[in-house]
C-alpha cells in the first residue's frame, strides 16, 4: 500500500512539473471566485452599492482607494504617493485582475492597511469585490 501511495505522490508530482507554472497561474482563481471566498467567509450576499460606498469613501484619513485606483476604477490611474501607474482594477477592463490568489491577499492587505490603518474584514472585501464585479464597459 506505501510503495502505492509513493508511486501515486510521485506521478502527480511529475504531471505537476510537466504542466509548469503558466497552467498553474492560468487555474488559480477569478474574480467570481474571489468574491464567492469572501461572502462564504463573511457569511453574507455582497453587496455592491455597499461596495461602491466603501471603495470611494476615506476612512479616518486622507485616502481612499479610489485615491490609487480611480472613481470608477476602469482606466489607468496612478498611485496617490508614488506616481507609478496602475492598470484598471475592474475585472471587465482588466481581465488579469483578480486571477492569481496570493496577488488579491498581499495587495487587499497592503492597501487596506493603507487606507484604514487595518485589514480588510471578509464582507468588506466581497463588498469592493462585487462593486468592481458590477463595473461593465
Amino acid at each position: 500500500m506505501m510503495k502505492r501511495v509513493q508511486a501515486l505522490t510521485t506521478a502527480v508530482a511529475m504531471l505537476a512539473a510537466a504542466s509548469g507554472p503558466l497552467a498553474a497561474r492560468a487555474a488559480d482563481t477569478s474574480a467570481a471566485a474571489q468574491l464567492a471566498h469572501w461572502q462564504a467567509q463573511a457569511g453574507t450576499p455582497a453587496s455592491a452599492e455597499r461596495g461602491k460606498i466603501f471603495f470611494t469613501s476615506k476612512h479616518g484619513g486622507d485616502l481612499s482607494c479610489a485615491s490609487c485606483h480611480g472613481a470608477p476604477p476602469t482606466s489607468q490611474s496612478r498611485h496617490a504617493s508614488t506616481g507609478k501607474v496602475i492598470d484598471a482594477l475592474a475585472p471587465a477592463f482588466n481581465p488579469a485582475r483578480f486571477t492569481d490568489t496570493a496577488k488579491v491577499d498581499k495587495w487587499f492587505r497592503r492597501n487596506c492597511k493603507d487606507v484604514l490603518s487595518r485589514e480588510c474584514s471578509a464582507a468588506e472585501k466581497a463588498d469592493v469585490l462585487a462593486y468592481l464585479a458590477s463595473l461593465k464597459p
